[in-house]
């Protein structure tokens, strides 16, 4: 299976000096006696230090658009008196992304809607900060706006505030996502920096800056934010290279490194990070997909920069993480179930494929088979609910194949059925390493009338929590377990393995992985679909099997050993431009 995690599951605190710092711009409650407010969340922007350092690179002539700096100013949004929170959603893919503010009133809770437009996808709310940068003499060296995610890294600010947060971790980039829920906790603070590995870049040479950091006015009015800009000191130091070091950006888990991870699910060995690398200000090994790259690092919040703790001592304990530990898929039972089979009149998952997106055309190279043409595509299932799909396999001594079988549980999560589902299979294959559910879904492509099939070929995935698809469906699981493949996909020696899909998750196979394609090579050029399936030989037990197939136009060209693809936007998602 593939995978593109997109988002992570952790959620660290921030360090004590810096929840001083932004517990310090707060504003105070009304005096006495006056009129109570209407019942809206207080936020505010408010810094956790007055100067960053950071660490200018030499440029990569072959990377560009990932040359000079990222800017994780260490502002912060908090919110007081009530969450904040957002309801991103689409109808269809025929109409444009809505948003939605949930005001919680005590127990109640108002729904308003915002202003049409104001986002266009679900990756966080655009030009909601305005930076601008002068050097020390007080000359305007650029001027730039910044999205901001409201589930970025967070943290406490108050020791009354909950322990956890409610709200999930980081915002989706999966083209075809269907529905989001963004908020901050009362009594926490978010990072404004995304720290995804395609955060804008800034070119400033060696020297001392002052940035100056505000909300744009039109969510000023919106939120009734009152907070006046923040001056942040920047000093931009050139990369010096150790005596015996590694040369250039190995030095470190770069920029580059960032990007390849950041599309990429599990696969080969990856270089511990310095801490400044792995304190970027989001953790972004959740929405990440499978493929053939390890992870990136999850990320802490920026105040830890400024502490004496590194990646190797920081530990993973209560209210803090630095990656090492990460959720299985679930424990497995200690032996097969007994008993007669029986599929129960409980609620069950509902599997939904969805269009495929990142489309190319590769040389046949990348798949083993040097002189090929290959349609390579990013495919994703995910589980619209109300139940969470949970499948686990058996192996008898000495066998190659498990026995896999589907659980049942009732309202109160007690196992009241099972049924037999198929096989899973150890993939050995780079980029995969990992047990398989056999059959789980299929891909053809089809010709233009959509009624024959040139290529067709059925993949086994190893179910995991990659995408937040729709976490706005009924029992959608905010905070899914099983998110790192070689944890909920097992080992190679497992006699036993448990996969889940949660409700509101999908699991995308990215165009990386090893039989992600179709071979091409003696297409013709025309018109075709992408047809992905879902449980295709219905051995899965579904709320609806209606909704298990999805199409994607696309349009071949091009000549032998170099072929074209065209992919006309999909109503109105254009994935073309990621």
């Amino acid at each position: 299976m593939s995978r593109t995690p997109r988002t992570r599951l952790w959620r660290s605190t921030l360090a004590a000096s810096a929840a001083l710092a932004v517990t310090a711009g707060v504003v105070a409650a009304a005096p006495d006696g006056k009129k109570a407010a209407k019942p809206s969340p207080k936020l505010t922007l408010v810094t956790a230090t007055s100067s960053i350092t950071v660490t200018k690179y030499p440029d990569d002539p072959d990377y560009p658009e990932y040359n000079g700096v990222r800017l994780d100013l260490g502002t912060y949004v908090t919110s007081e008196g009530s969450p904040f929170e957002l309801r991103v959603t689409r109808k269809s893919y025929k109409d444009p992304v809505a948003v939605q503010q949930i005001v919680h009133d005590g127990k109640k809770k108002i729904t308003k809607n915002l202003p049409k437009g104001l986002v266009k996808d679900f990756q966080g709310l655009p030009g909601f900060l305005d930076v601008s940068i002068t050097d020390a003499a007080g000359k305007s060296v650029t001027k730039l706006s910044q999205s901001f995610c409201p589930n970025n890294a967070s943290g406490r600010i108050s020791h009354d505030a909950p322990l956890k947060s409610r709200f999930p971790q980081s915002c989706p980039t999966n083209p075809f996502t269907v529905g989001s829920v963004w908020g901050v906790e009362k009594g926490w603070a978010v990072n404004t920096h995304s720290g995804h590995y395609n955060s804008p870049r800034v070119q400033l040479a060696a020297g001392t800056y002052t940035a100056k950091v505000s909300v744009a006015k039109k969510y000023r009015d919106l939120f009734g934010i009152t907070s006046k800009a923040k001056p942040v000191k920047v000093i931009v130091e050139e990369y010096k290279e150790e005596p015996g070091g590694p040369q250039g950006r190995s030095a470190a888990v770069g920029a580059h490194d960032h990007h390849a991870a950041g599309h990429t699910g599990h696969g080969a060995a990856q270089a511990p990070p310095t801490l400044a690398e792995a304190t970027s200000g989001t953790g972004p090994t959740y929405n990440v997909g499978h493929a053939p790259y390890p992870p990136a690092p999850p990320a802490l919040p920026w105040a830890l920069k400024k502490s004496a703790r590194t990646v190797a001592n920081l530990g993973d304990g209560a209210g803090q993480t630095d990656g090492s530990r990460q959720a299985a898929g679930g424990k497995p039972a200690a032996k097969r179930p007994t008993g007669k089979p029986k599929v129960p009149n409980v609620p069950k998952p509902d599997l939904r494929s969805l269009p495929a997106f990142d489309i190319i055309t590769t040389d046949g190279k990348e798949q083993g088979a040097p002189g090929r043409d290959e349609l390579a595509f990013s495919a994703n299932v995910w589980n619209a609910g109300p139940a969470k799909l949970i499948v686990e396999g058996f192996r008898a001594p000495g066998k190659e194949l498990m026995d896999a079988y589907q659980y049942f549980y009732d309202t109160k999560g007690k196992q009241v059925g099972y049924t037999p589902s198929g096989t899973m299979e150890w993939d050995p294959r780079e980029g995969h390493d990992h047990w398989h559910f056999t059959d789980f879904a299929s891909y053809q492509l089809l010709t233009a009338d959509k009624k024959k099939a040139v290529r067709a070929g059925k993949e086994a995935f190893c179910l995991a929590n990659t995408d937040a698809v729709d976490y706005t469906v009924k029992n959608a699981n905010w905070h899914p377990t099983g998110t790192d493949l070689s944890m909920a996909c097992g080992q190679e020696t497992a006699i036993s393995v448990q996969q889940q899909l949660d409700v509101g998750s999908g699991d995308t196979y990215t165009q990386g992985t090893p039989d992600q394609s179709f071979d091409i090579t003696d297409v013709p050029n025309g018109t075709y679909y992408i047809q992905v399936t879902a449980n295709p030989e219905n051995r899965l037990k579904e709320t609806s099997t209606s909704n298990n197939s999805a199409l994607r136009k696309v349009v071949l060209g091009g000549v032998k050993g170099a072929r074209t693809v065209t992919v006309p936007p999909h109503h109105l998602v254009d994935d073309s431009r990621r």
